[in-house]
């Protein structure tokens, strides 16, 4: 979701236009709960909403109660089960558990702002939230932060977080809402293909890179909006190098181009590379990388043929496919 659409910047626009707001934060889930644990919804005092903690099975339940709490300023935790009569009424009636903290955030919109502007500066970071109490505090990834949230130290429970991009309870009562960059994907190859990835690659999350030295291929008619590297595909990538929390995908055919980029992936932490082109084109390719210095470990790490195998055969359902082996990498599935 782009970062002005969040509920966070959402929240901002409402509380800077007058009117109070509401902040529901998904804690904790179990069974088949359909949002994952930190998913959040803003609430505004006439019942317009944005975001989403459920899917829609509790969301008229939630923004119900939000009313009360933007009524009361006072916050609250809500829990919906289907042994809940009011989660039945609400329509969670798919087995699982969700459990979410109902927050006013009308005083608050300096402290929104923070998050929001840490976000935007790409900061990996934690805001920490005392359940019982309500207090709150930002850490910053390898940054030590005093704090008056709990007797315990969070340091360590804050890394790990990051680390695993998993918001979730520390001490029982303190949630460690986990704010990581986007994830990037690094498309080499200003092809079809990709342009059929971008759209899909941008509704999961991930921020876009085209990267295509040949101009007549990425020019701003076929790719507009999206970030386009005309530079060498090495270059390119050891100007923005990848982490453990981007992908690379080379997509040209053309061993000059897709072994340039394979060569800096293959030295980084990338989670996930891939390469476009049929089993006879991706063993020639290993051979030519291997004679460059890289063991079978290392070769080992390029899913080629690109995608999960689906039988693909247009751009779209190539797309697809690549998009799902990315995601089943991600998630160690």
């Amino acid at each position: 979701m782009p970062l002005d659409q969040d509920p966070l910047s959402t929240a901002i626009k409402w509380l800077d236009a007058g009117h109070a707001a509401a902040l529901a934060t998904v804690t904790g889930t179990w069974g088949s709960a359909p949002r994952p644990t930190g998913s959040q919804l803003v609430i505004r005092e006439d019942g317009v909403f944005q975001g989403s903690v459920s899917g829609g099975c509790i969301e008229g339940a939630v923004i119900t109660e939000a009313l009360e709490v933007i009524a009361s300023g006072e916050a609250r935790q809500l829990e919906f089960g289907v042994s809940n009569a009011m989660a039945w009424d609400a329509g969670l009636a798919c087995g699982g558990q969700i459990k979410i903290y109902l927050a006013p955030v009308t005083a608050k919109r300096s402290d929104l702002q923070k998050i929001r502007d840490l976000q935007s500066g790409g900061r990996a970071f934690v805001h920490a939230v005392n359940l019982e109490s309500g207090a709150d505090a930002v850490f910053l990834r390898g940054a030590k932060t005093s704090h008056t949230l709990s007797s315990i130290d969070l340091t360590a429970a804050v890394e790990a977080a990051l680390r695993s991009d998993r918001s979730g309870l520390a001490g029982g009562h303190i949630f460690l809402h986990v704010h990581n960059p986007p994830l990037r994907l690094f498309l080499v190859g200003a092809v079809h293909i990709a342009q059929a990835l971008i759209p899909i690659a941008e509704a999961a999350g991930y921020q876009v890179t085209v990267i295509d030295p040949r101009g007549a291929f990425s020019d701003d008619i076929r790719f507009p909006g999206t970030a386009v590297s005309t530079d060498w595909p090495d270059d390119a990538l050891e100007a923005a190098p990848p982490d453990a929390r981007a992908a690379v995908v080379t997509l040209t055919h053309d061993p000059k181009l897709d072994d340039a980029a394979l060569k800096i992936a293959l030295k980084s932490d990338a989670f996930y590379i891939g390469s476009l082109g049929s089993r006879k084109t991706h063993a020639a390719r290993r051979k030519r990388l291997a004679a460059l210095g890289f063991d079978e470990n290392s070769l080992d790490r390029i899913h080629g043929p690109v995608g999960l195998a689906i039988a693909a055969k247009t751009p779209a359902e190539i797309a697809i496919s690549i998009m799902a082996e990315i995601i089943r990498t991600l998630r160690g599935t």
